[in-house]
């Protein structure tokens, strides 16, 4: 976790690899939300935390798949009850908000990002990128 880009001083993290399968999303959402619990996370709020790392971690299966590659889910959690969110891949290239039309059936991803989080970005990694989000819980 890159603390700096989020203005988040870790006290507890996890971190873990996925395959970019659709399925890894459901896996990466459950493993976090257990730590979260764990960590004593109001239930609520873990489910807002879920919800952005589901939307970061389909598009890292659905725009940043690389075939033998995977993607990675990092999050720290702070005293100020900051959460600090990962999901990296190997693809090159940053993600676009867009404008959704009502008929669409995706494409709000980033959006629902940028409504739960307190900040979020892209920044470049050695292969690929990392999106990151900042959550105050």
């Amino acid at each position: 976790m890159n603390a700096e880009s989020h203005n988040v001083n870790p006290l507890l993290g996890w971190n873990q690899r996925f395959t970019p399968v659709p399925p890894s999303v459901h896996h990466a959402r459950h493993a976090a939300g257990t730590a979260l619990l764990a960590w004593g996370v109001d239930a609520g709020q873990a489910a807002t935390v879920q919800l952005v790392l589901s939307e970061l971690a389909t598009n890292a299966v659905r725009h940043g798949r690389v075939p033998g590659r995977y993607f990675e889910v990092c999050i720290a959690y702070d005293a100020e009850k900051l959460v600090g969110l990962e999901v990296s891949d190997p693809r090159d290239g940053f993600p676009v908000m867009t404008a959704a039309e009502p008929d669409d059936e995706s494409g709000r991803g980033l959006a629902i990002v940028d409504a739960c989080a307190e900040a979020w970005g892209v920044r470049e990694r050695v292969v690929g990128k990392t999106v990151w989000a900042r959550l105050r819980l």
